[in-house]
């Protein structure tokens, strides 16, 4: 797979203080790649400068091929962004919101009414096309932001915390239409998001803290390299669990040990097979990779 997006080496600075710093990255077409960081971790700086909305101070920027510097009106056209604050407006209904945004891309008439009635049915907002946006719930907003992203056929996808306080069901429709577009057209979607489990569904990661890359590669790379698993083992003595020597801690109707790796735990459960009968390994979790990286939890400045 080509890189679709490439960064190498961005600075980026507001009144002396850096807010990216030598940040390099490479997004594969395709991919699922979620960008990861507390807030003002410099993460919405750098998608600002990804949409030409902000100008860097030094560095590279290329997007399927498009230099930001000099091909800026190509690249609008390649991508598609969901801020984390509405682009929409409020005091228009659906139809128009999209006829406007649709017009920007010269999508008009028969063309428009084509592509509004497929993503409509896509996204299932047709009962409320009519309806001023002012009048639809937070979920149903969500829906036409992310219908306007994709209304002209986008190559990448911009997502940044695009599901924060949506019903479940609205997140889980926002992901099947993603994950189908991401199927069927090689749809690249780089992702913001506070949601450790959409995280853990990315093909990559990055984390940054203070606008600089602290840690990346895929979910299962980056949980084993800085969180270890458990093994919940249940209906034993506290006193046989000490025999073990590792760090526990009771839970219900059971214990809690901490072990290494996957590996561990198997030789662990290999080497005591009277006392391991009623057991689950867990794997740490992308929540147990961030805070052992940050020291912070996401949602956290």
């Amino acid at each position: 797979m080509k890189d679709i997006i490439e960064i190498k080496n961005l600075y980026k600075s507001y009144n002396k203080k850096l807010a990216v710093q030598d940040l390099s990255i490479k997004v594969k077409e395709g991919e699922l790649y979620a960008f990861l960081g507390v807030n003002g971790a410099g993460k919405s700086t750098t998608i600002n400068i990804m949409c030409n909305e902000l100008k860097k101070d030094s560095g590279l920027v290329i997007i399927d091929g498009y230099n930001i510097e000099n091909d800026a009106s190509m690249i609008k056209k390649e991508i598609g962004v969901v801020f984390q604050s509405s682009a929409l407006d409020k005091k228009l209904s659906v139809y128009d919101n999209l006829k406007s945004r649709a017009a920007l891309y010269d999508i008009k008439g028969k063309e428009f009414n084509e592509r509004l009635d497929e993503i409509a049915s896509i996204l299932d907002f047709k009962d409320y096309i009519k309806k001023p946006l002012e009048k639809l719930s937070g979920g149903q907003k969500r829906r036409i932001d992310i219908a306007r992203a994709l209304f002209h056929h986008p190559k990448i996808l911009i997502l940044d915390e695009p599901t924060t306080g949506l019903d479940p069901m609205t997140r889980k429709l926002i992901w099947e239409v993603i994950d189908s577009l991401r199927k069927k057209e090689q749809l690249t979607v780089f992702l913001t998001t506070h949601y450790m489990e959409e995280a853990s569904e990315a093909d990559y990661v990055t984390i940054i803290d203070e606008g600089k890359i602290i840690a990346e590669g895929t979910p299962l790379d980056l949980k084993n390299k800085y969180v270890g698993d458990y093994v919940l083992l249940y209906n034993v003595k506290e006193e046989d669990v000490k025999k073990l020597n590792l760090k526990y801690m009771a839970i219900r109707d059971g214990f809690k040990i901490s072990v290494d790796n996957t590996k561990s735990a198997s030789e662990l459960i290999k080497n005591n097979p009277s006392l391991f009968i009623d057991y689950e390994v867990i794997k740490g979790k992308m929540d147990d990779v961030f805070l052992s990286v940050t020291g912070k939890r996401l949602g956290e400045r």
